[in-house]
């Protein structure tokens, strides 16, 4: 449990908070770069404050405050030009520091106004639109792994959520959850709604996690470079089928977790970002990656798409993962009381989730960087969340092997197995079936090479 306090300090976001200070220390990622290729001004609101991004006639970004200096006009409705964005009450024209540079129809339209609208940098990377709402200078934007991976596809899943962030991320520091949420919960939907069918299939991702609950004999976590990671081990004395030591999806601090490798079949992030206290902007970054030999096809544009939560009665979607993760993230309340909270064993990682948050609120507090700040200039390096860069990075088509995972259904979309995520609504689902299929193929044309005992595996 947390003190009342201590809930307050790692949970509220609006400027001068402890948790907002810190959130405004790094590159948050606000909107697919594609939304604004449908419409060049969109309206934000991330960490409390209303803002507006948009992008000009030149292709220029900007994020500037929503309302007009003159007449206080909302500027989503703004229209784009070569050095910004003009109100369309009376044709005021800010550029991308907020500074109004044109005041149509006054006597001197450039003289320059003693006031300034809010704004912020913002920047494109892997279809991403990313802002910076902390202090001057910005550090790098970090090219993590997800983001840069070559010969990919991706597709990019965005959803608003009525609860705080916090809620969403202590998910990823809970790798227990699965085995209800994902395993017996999915299972009693699945009976309930007809789709019993679904489960026919052992590859099915609920009996995986169902047999997960049998014989933990305990659950650990660690912190790494950027945040940390957990596991779950298994004891055959206590029911399970081998002693084995289960690592689950990674932690890059501050909102983002990380499953799948890097290169897999199949990963994600899914970045939690405080939209304000009672609301979070989730975004599952997808990415279905090639081996060395297999090519994807060319995307010029990333897609979004928004999967349903609920259908159009209001009544919850609850037969993929996401939705069932969402689930239980909103129905805690808009801010979980953590006073009245009971831990278990099971939740040692999100102890620790609590601890590293709090840290670095301290340091910011003291002046200092917190964890994933980087000051070392635009910076080429790409950055791995799990700590180490995989071996395939680089791989020889004749000695590649794909990255070892947990949920091997994630990788057999074109045998059907989409149908268990949120990737089922994505709008390049046929081309991700047919790289699977590839995939599939070449894999099947190479020698295997012999498994080792004890394989450490990750879900």
């Amino acid at each position: 449990m947390l003190s009342v306090e201590m809930n307050e300090r790692l949970t509220r976001v609006g400027k001068g908070t402890p948790c907002g200070e810190l959130m405004r220390r790094y590159w948050i990622p606000i909107a697919p770069y594609a939304q604004l290729l449908e419409n060049p001004v969109k309206a934000v609101r991330i960490l409390g404050e209303d803002l507006v991004l948009y992008k000009t006639t030149k292709g220029a970004l900007g994020l500037i405050g929503q309302r007009c200096m003159h007449r206080l006009v909302d500027l989503q409705y703004g229209i784009p030009d070569e050095e910004g964005l003009r109100c369309p009450y009376h044709g005021w024209l800010y550029g991308e520091t907020g500074e109004c540079v044109e005041r149509p129809m006054e006597a001197s339209p450039r003289a320059k106004f003693p006031r300034k609208l809010p704004a912020y940098p913002v920047r494109e990377m892997g279809g991403l639109v990313f802002a910076y709402m902390g202090p001057l200078p910005a550090p790098a934007l970090p090219q993590w792994d997800h983001f840069v991976w070559p010969n990919a596809i991706r597709q990019i899943a965005v959803n608003v959520l009525n609860c705080n962030w916090l809620q969403c991320q202590e998910n990823t520091g809970d790798p227990a959850h699965s085995v209800y949420t994902h395993g017996y919960f999915f299972k009693y939907i699945l009976e309930r709604e007809g789709g019993a069918e679904r489960m026919e299939s052992q590859t099915h991702t609920l009996h995986a996690r169902t047999k997960w609950g049998i014989g933990i004999k305990d659950v650990t976590a660690n912190t790494t470079q950027y945040g940390f990671e957990k596991f779950i081990h298994f004891s055959q004395e206590l029911g399970a089928e081998k002693d084995l030591v289960r690592r689950h999806s990674t932690v890059v601090f501050p909102f983002y977790t990380s499953t799948g490798g890097p290169g897999s079949p199949r990963s994600d992030y899914q970045a939690r970002v405080p939209i304000d206290d009672e609301h979070t902007l989730h975004i599952t970054y997808q990415v279905y990656a090639a081996p060395p030999g297999v090519s994807v096809p060319e995307q010029n544009v990333v897609p979004w798409y928004e999967p349903p939560l609920h259908d159009e009665k209001g009544k919850p979607i609850l037969d993929y993962v996401l939705a069932q993760d969402a689930l239980v993230w909103w129905s805690q309340g808009a801010i979980v009381d953590r006073s009245k909270e009971a831990l278990g064993r099971t939740d040692v990682p999100i102890i620790l989730l609590r601890k590293q948050l709090d840290e670095n609120i301290t340091l910011v507090e003291q002046g200092k960087d917190p964890l994933n700040v980087f000051r070392t200039g635009e910076t080429t390096e790409v950055l791995f969340g799990a700590g180490k860069e995989p071996k395939d990075w680089t791989g020889d088509p004749a000695t590649y092997r794909p990255p070892v995972i947990g949920q091997d259904y994630r990788r057999m979309y074109h045998k059907g197995f989409a149908i268990d995520d949120a990737d089922r609504y994505g709008p390049i689902l046929e081309q991700i079936k047919d790289l699977h299929r590839r995939i599939e193929e070449a894999e099947l044309a190479r020698p295997k090479p012999q498994e080792k005992e004890g394989a450490l595996t990750q879900a």
